[in-house]
């Protein structure tokens, strides 16, 4: 018995002193204490020859140290072992680099791809261990020879990350080709590699020399996974007319089986203001699927488009649309869509209530799911908001806020009853609903909630009669109505009564904001230049930035200005809510390749 304690005691201290030696010998490596680690090393490869990770690192001390020849005599004794590994001589060739013999390197450079002629097998190892000493080339030669003599070896993932790191970008582009064509890997890991090298500028080299690649290989073999990848090629370009181009041509092949891509064109092409690209897209959907609830969303989608830039005198037109639609498809539970397309048309555009509230209360009658009367209840709120019926809307959004309470829909219908409170005035009950919210899962929801948590309390503490506040909120409610030029003078009563006050600078954004709906850019532009002039320090100088670098962007065409702009947020506004759009437009501004 004493034996059997002893032997177990004994192989208990041996395996906590080789752990103890290997953990030393890793973490003197890592500090670059290379003569301690040298120590603990031998003693590793001593007690485990055939452990490739300590030969390995062992040499990589040696050569630290400057010890070659030590490194050399240590390689040549491991190389006459049975059945040495390969890398060795990879590891011997690169140790005679290191000492300008390039003559003797490259003579065990050639011995070891001269392994793969006789055992393609080690071509990956081989390969990696060349990539390692970044001998890109020689890595190149391991992974292809491998696969000619092979042709079950698949190597193009990793030839593909060497041609990337040479630059040699059309050589990646088909090694990525070759594995996605082949069945070796997914589309969507294809493109999340591809993704770094191409940029929104179709005139980019990277985004021509993919084009191209492409385009040859459909010549040669008209695989309908090609037309995908330039579809989302001229996507990333916003290039949507081209695009739909490709998605027809898919669409086709698949002998129409779906209509889902080109909705997700054509809704692309609707949030990035290409119209009349979206137009054409949701006009071919209308023409070529028998789905009636596609067709439907592709109508309403078309009538969005129709009152973007609608005037009064077009509103009874396109309200012969919707009576149209009705007319086809009824009041039903698989139409909700059109019902609250409705309700709000008339509501916010019509600016007549009524008959809205009365539309979508009758359609809560009908046999709903809890999300479908979530949805209609959001709406009917909504619209009871618009017509001051605030008590009535408050009983609705809670009601979806009681039902749904860890889903969005329960997250935007509390956000709801914030926002109502606020313009009721009723900013105490607005402020316990915000708390909650500013851990919602929605990102767009909780920045919303902070927003407006901060507008109240900041202008509560100032002024305990919240009269400024008040008028804020007033102003804030006009532009839910619409009633745009209404808000903008409620604002300026603001500005001009309450100078020096924390309010002014949210009178001063939500004022350019109207603007900018008004298409009054250079109102808008000098509003945000007075946040950034008297509110620098402020919580709003981030927005005002922000909102600054889009106008030169997108509406006074002045690149250089915008990525100041955008520059101010990526320094000195890390945590902003923006600094991901921020960044991502500079760079496409600065000409960067990007995600």
């Amino acid at each position: 018995m004493r034996f059997i304690i002893f032997i177990f005691a004994y192989v208990t201290l041996s395996t906590f002193a080789f752990a103890q030696d290997d953990f030393l010998a890793k973490q003197y490596f890592a500090d670059g204490d290379f003569e301690k680690a040298v120590v603990f090393y031998e003693k590793l490869v001593k007690k485990n020859p055939r452990r490739t990770e300590y030969v390995q690192d062992l040499v990589a001390c040696y050569q630290q140290l400057q010890r070659y020849k030590v490194a050399e005599e240590f390689l040549n004794e491991r190389l006459k072992d049975r059945n040495p590994y390969p890398t060795l001589l990879i590891d011997l060739g690169y140790n005679y680099t290191l000492q300008e013999n390039e003559k003797m390197a490259q003579t065990y450079y050639d011995k070891a791809l001269d392994v793969i002629s006789k055992n393609p097998n080690y071509g990956y190892a081989l390969g990696l261990q060349f990539q390692k000493y970044n001998l890109l080339d020689l890595a190149i030669k391991a992974f292809k020879n491998s696969m000619e003599l092979n042709p079950a070896l698949n190597f193009n993932f990793q030839l593909a990350r060497i041609y990337g790191e040479q630059g040699n970008v059309e050589a990646m582009y088909n090694s990525y080709l070759n594995l996605v064509i082949d069945g070796k890997t997914s589309k969507s890991n294809i493109l999340r590699s591809i993704d770094d090298f191409i940029s929104e500028d179709a005139e980019n080299k990277n985004n021509i020399l993919f084009k191209k690649v492409l385009l040859e290989r459909a010549q040669k073999n008209p695989d309908i996974l090609l037309n995908e990848l330039l579809s989302w090629l001229f996507i990333q370009q916003k290039q949507y007319s081209s695009a739909f181009r490709q998605e027809k041509a898919i669409y086709k092949r698949m002998n129409g089986s779906s209509t889902t891509r080109l909705e997700n064109l054509g809704k692309d092409a609707l949030d990035n203001e290409e119209y009349e690209a979206a137009k054409d897209i949701f006009s071919y959907i209308i023409e070529n699927t028998s789905n009636k609830i596609t067709i439907l969303d592709a109508e309403l989608n078309l009538i969005d488009i129709d009152l973007i830039n609608a005037t009064k005198g077009q509103l009874d037109a396109i309200q012969k649309k919707y009576d149209a639609l009705v007319d086809v498809y009824g009041y039903k539970s698989q139409s909700l869509q059109l019902q609250v397309a409705y309700a709000n048309f008339l509501t916010f555009k019509k600016n007549d209530p009524a008959p809205a509230e009365k539309l979508l209360k009758n359609s809560l009658e009908l046999p709903l799911s809890d999300r479908g009367t979530a949805f209609l209840k959001l709406a009917l709120g909504d619209i009871l908001v618009y017509d001051k019926k605030f008590n009535q809307a408050l009983i609705y959004f809670s009601q979806i806020q009681s039902k749904l309470k860890n889903d969005v829909l329960g997250q935007d219908a509390r956000f709801k009853v914030a926002q109502t409170s606020f313009y009721k005035g009723d900013f105490d009950w607005a402020l316990t609903q915000l708390k909650v919210l500013r851990s919602s899962t929605s990102q767009l929801i909780a920045n919303d909630a902070m927003h407006l948590s901060l507008l109240i309390s900041d202008n509560s503490l100032e002024d305990s009669t919240q009269t400024a506040l008040k008028k804020f909120a007033r102003a804030d409610f006009l532009a839910y109505q619409n009633k745009t030029d209404e808000a903008i003078t409620a604002l300026n009563e603001i500005l001009e009564n309450h100078k020096g006050e924390k309010i002014e600078d949210e009178a001063l954004l939500k004022q350019a904001q109207l603007y900018e709906r008004q298409k009054k850019y250079e109102d808008a532009q000098l509003n945000y230049q007075k946040i950034i002039t008297f509110y620098g320090n402020g919580i709003l100088a981030d927005d005002a930035y922000y909102a600054l670098g889009e106008l030169y962007r997108k509406e006074f065409d002045d690149p250089t200005k915008a990525k100041e702009q955008y520059e101010k947020i990526i320094y000195n506004y890390q945590d902003s809510y923006y600094f991901p759009e921020a960044r991502k437009n500079f760079r496409i501004l600065r000409g960067d390749a990007i995600n």
